[in-house]
């Protein structure tokens, strides 16, 4: 992207997580805040019992009778992303790839959390782990975060497989507070059940599976050789055969709903994110079905 395209996304980017910011920090998870001091929030007319140190005298004197200052406890959360950067991110043919989508979903979440003043932390891996640091507050920690979200776009070379297992042990000893975790991967993997049963004992985890139409439905262009981002197998596909094409949507249902209920069984809360949807629009719709739930 050029000059003007960043600053255009930029600011897309900020105004959605205003949004955003609204809906974690008053949706289901708000239970996890902790109390770091106190805001003032307007007046109310005395009652007796009420401290008068808290007497708001200017008011008082306008309106002829005694008024109190309210506060209310600020409140942070900390907030931890899992960012897959696998090969197999980087298929799709949606609007945008697998890959893409999680950035931008990674970037608003991390925007949303500095909003809220909360400190925010990620890892970040393919076949290994690139990248890990623990939640920080501050602008100076979402422009860390974001810098290394956005490498991943023009990223080269990666290690073959997925550590999601070792990400996800890697976060269990990392947080020494209960956090908010959300973990944004296609779950194109094996083993990260038990090390995601034994984060979300100590903490509160969304699983977010970024998909694409073609996990589901394969363009019908004959017999076609395909590789496995992950392993390098390659294999003809006959997708203009129609069994096939069926047992590869059926494949595809069987996986989603063995991920949704192995998720659920793991106390983690299951999302999916589609390439063909807004990212920043799905996490805001999400948030603020969980205020409403």
């Amino acid at each position: 992207m050029n000059h003007s395209e960043l600053e255009k996304r930029a600011k897309t980017l900020r105004l959605n997580a205003l949004t955003l910011a609204a809906g974690m920090k008053s949706g289901t998870f708000k239970s996890l805040y902790r109390g770091h001091g106190m805001e003032f929030s307007g007046v109310r007319e005395y009652l007796r019992g009420d401290d008068v140190r808290a007497i708001d005298w200017n008011v008082s004197a306008r309106m002829s009778r005694p008024f109190v200052k309210m506060f209310e406890e600020e409140r942070e959360l900390d907030v931890f992303l899992v960012v897959d950067d696998s090969f197999s991110m980087g298929t799709g043919g949606g609007r945008q790839s697998k890959l893409e989508t999680a950035i931008d979903a990674a970037s608003i979440i991390t925007l949303a959390s500095e909003k809220n003043s909360s400190p925010v932390g990620a890892v970040i891996f393919d076949g290994a782990i690139n990248f890990s640091c623990a939640p920080k507050r501050g602008a100076e920690q979402s422009l860390i975060l974001l810098s290394q979200f956005e490498r991943m776009r023009s990223k080269t070379e990666r290690s073959n497989g997925s550590a999601l297992d070792a990400a996800l042990k890697g976060a269990w000893k990392l947080l020494k507070k209960r956090s908010l975790v959300i973990i944004i991967s296609d779950f194109r993997t094996e083993g990260w059940a038990s090390p995601l049963a034994k984060l979300a004992q100590k903490n509160d985890v969304v699983a977010v599976r970024v998909t694409d139409r073609q996990d589901s439905e394969l363009p019908r262009i004959g017999s076609v050789k395909f590789k496995d981002p992950e392993t390098g197998t390659l294999s003809v596909l006959p997708t203009s055969d129609a069994r096939f094409s069926r047992q590869w949507r059926e494949s595809d249902e069987r996986r989603v709903q063995a991920w949704q209920k192995e998720c659920i069984r793991r106390s983690a809360v299951p999302l999916e994110i589609s390439t063909d949807e807004d990212a920043a629009s799905s996490l805001i719709h999400f948030f603020n079905e969980r205020k409403m739930a």
